[in-house]
């Protein structure tokens, strides 16, 4: 019984990706470089899909993959009550949220302050969490751009060196929440395929373990 995994573009697919190779699975069709979007191994066992990192729960919720691999920053963000079951922490694709504000500037919490992000349900439910009242601006891109031109008072966004954050004269005020990528699973997949989803675990924890 073949799997059929949807990975989020980019470096969660690319860790992915590696760890199946690097295990004997052989996708003939599959380079970091290529446009293809869906790759089968050599054995039929496994197909891989990528697509973009909000429509990974969508494919999994629906039954399009059986098992997904994206970063919980999306689940949380924009996947919130996705019926799928979350089985995996893979300890890749690691960041940071933070808060984060022009360098040096003091920024007084007692009063409301504006926000710019694009992760608007995180920053909401971390300023409510802190007692904080705060206007919430939804950005697409780059959000550094927001206090810097007044738009807002901070930012809140995933931070991994902090060097763009340094390079646009900004300083992290508060981290807050850590990300890592997590494998979710179809939940009827789940009971059909279990022996073939332990199997996909077992080789991305050995990966792991070698990395």
């Amino acid at each position: 019984m073949s799997i059929h995994m949807a990975l989020a573009k980019g470096r969660i697919a690319k860790t992915v990706m590696t760890y199946l190779q690097k295990s004997g699975y052989e996708f003939p069709t599959y380079s970091e470089d290529s446009r293809k979007l869906i790759f089968e191994d050599v054995g039929l066992t496994i197909k891989v899909t990528l697509v973009k990192s909000p429509d990974v729960a969508v494919y999994v919720e629906r039954g399009a993959a059986d098992i997904g691999v994206v970063g919980e920053d999306v689940l949380i963000e924009e996947c919130s009550g996705a019926d799928v079951y979350e089985i995996l922490d893979l300890g890749i694709g690691c960041c940071r949220m933070a808060v984060a504000g022009i360098a040096g500037k003091k920024v007084d919490m007692t009063k409301r302050i504006t926000v710019g992000t694009k992760y608007p349900r995180i920053a909401r439910q971390y300023f409510e969490n802190n007692h904080h009242s705060v206007d919430i601006i939804k950005l697409n891109g780059s959000v550094e751009l927001a206090p810097i031109v007044g738009l807002s008072d901070v930012i809140v966004d995933i931070v991994e060196t902090g060097n763009t954050l340094r390079a646009n004269g900004l300083d992290v005020l508060q981290y807050f929440m850590d990300f890592s990528a997590r494998m979710i699973c179809n939940t009827v997949s789940f009971k059909l395929k279990i022996d073939e989803i332990q199997q996909l675990i077992h080789v991305i924890k050995r990966n792991n373990a070698e990395a």
